[in-house]
């Protein structure tokens, strides 16, 4: 786009100037972008708040070891959904949100729409592996280019984590998730749940933890396990009623329409804390 007053000036507005906007200068525009641009359709959609279900991309519904746990995804999804679309109010409360790839994303997505509820991707482009399956619903169907900045999507909507068995990838969200409650990071209670006690007692060995003093025992309180669709989602009903459903703890129906976008908790000048 030309500068009309300057006909011999060929420099184009800088909100659309493509270079500049690719430059690492940029790169801080690039970064509120992926706030800003997320936000806008939470709003425009009216999510309030969300249920994360992280697992592996590997999990396929038919062929592989750990099918039943794509089965068993897609199956609570529905589950979380179908009780979601019962609360009345003007916003979408505990939509389902994966990161919009492949297996247990998939299976998460798939649940939810066959459900008829919003359902979110927040998709990454990775090498191998990640690109948006199929159920995300279109409008909340998401793209990022910045790991940091799709995790903060994922912690800062969330009432709840159900976490399926997975690698590397899995295991680095639920430590992040795990790691802000344990430090009060985030001003909220969040319902977290290990789905697959085998696997994941297996994979992480929670008792050495205590044994070696980098963990304290009420740690392990932080989370739940469950085996089934329908115990993990009365662990789910149970945590979120008691949390955010109670008539003393509703939401004034006038701020649902603002995403639930829980406040992180810093330490003051003095003693104690204080939400940012």
């Amino acid at each position: 786009m030309r500068n009309l007053s300057h006909p011999e000036c060929g420099a184009a507005v800088a909100y659309k100037n493509q270079e500049f906007l690719d430059s690492p200068e940029a790169r801080g525009l690039r970064i509120l972008s992926e706030y800003l641009e997320p936000f806008s359709h939470f709003r425009r959609e009216k999510i309030r708040d969300t249920i994360v279900f992280f697992g592996s991309a590997r999990i396929e519904e038919n062929g592989s070891p750990l099918a039943r746990y794509y089965a068993d995804a897609r199956t609570l999804a529905r589950l979380v959904t179908e009780w979601g679309e019962e609360i009345k109010n003007s916003s979408h409360r505990f939509v389902i949100c994966s990161g919009g790839g492949p297996g247990i994303m998939e299976a998460a997505n798939r649940g939810a729409f066959e459900a008829g509820g919003k359902t979110i991707g927040l998709n990454i482009g990775l090498p191998f592996e990640q690109f948006p399956n199929k159920y995300i619903s279109p409008e909340l169907c998401f793209e990022f280019h910045y790991f940091f900045m799709r995790k903060f999507w994922f912690a800062y909507l969330a009432k709840a984590l159900v976490v399926f068995p997975g690698g590397f990838g899995t295991m680095d969200e639920l430590m992040e998730i795990l790691t802000l409650v344990q430090t009060r990071k985030l001003a909220k209670r969040m319902v977290i749940v290990l789905y697959g006690s085998t696997f994941w007692k297996e994979i992480v060995n929670f008792d050495a933890l205590i044994k070696y003093g980098v963990i304290s025992p009420e740690d392990l309180e932080l989370f739940q396990f469950a085996d089934d669709p329908q115990s993990a989602f009365a662990l789910l009903k149970d945590g979120l009623t008691k949390l955010y459903l109670d008539p003393e703890r509703l939401v004034p129906e006038h701020e649902l329409e603002t995403p639930a976008i829980a406040k992180s908790v810093i330490p003051p000048a003095g003693h104690g804390e204080q939400p940012a």
